[in-house]
């Protein structure tokens, strides 16, 4: 039986609260709500999970790189592993491998119906100085979910004015 099965009163205003969940970070959240003064209560077991997410996505692992056959392989630490709870399901099942840039790469254990709620969200933002003198202001802003938004803005000097030239993305 769960605590948040049973009748909670808010503690402030001693008003039966009512049961709001909600997701952060891909994070799914129990919590109860205050009606009148919109105190809220997180479910403990997901508030420690999601800070044993937040303690496991600061650290830096260093793993090698193997050649096996014609193909490279990388060891993942089995801390994420077995964070991810998925262990027996990862093995000899495929995941999604994405270049995102020249220096980065991108592993998806999601799979099915689970890659239909995934977003990326992407902006970067790049000045370009010659002679303590903006040259080139490029902003750039990338959203999977809402692809209407995307958009990328080129500022150039020009008598020292800065005039915006908009882009349509092609992503």
């Amino acid at each position: 039986m769960d605590v948040f099965d049973n009748p909670i009163l808010c503690r402030n205003c001693n008003i039966k609260m009512k049961r709001e969940d909600f997701s952060k970070n891909g994070f799914f959240f129990r919590s109860l709500v205050c009606p009148k003064c919109k105190t809220r209560i997180i479910h403990p077991t997901d508030e420690s999970e999601y800070k044993r997410y937040l303690d496991l996505k600061k650290k830096e692992f260093e793993v090698k790189m193997r050649m096996v056959g014609n193909s490279y392989t990388v060891s993942i630490p089995k801390e994420i592993v077995n964070f991810m709870q998925t262990q027996e399901n990862i093995f000899d099942s495929m995941v999604k491998l994405c270049f995102e840039n020249t220096d980065r790469l991108s592993l998806n254990f999601c799979s099915g119906d689970n890659t239909k709620n995934s977003r990326t969200i992407k902006s970067r933002e790049i000045r370009i100085v010659r002679g303590n003198k903006p040259v080139l202001h490029s902003k750039q802003f990338y959203d999977s979910a809402n692809p209407e938004k995307n958009q990328t803005k080129i500022y150039k000097e020009n008598n020292l004015n800065l005039e915006e030239e908009n882009l349509e993305d092609e992503e």
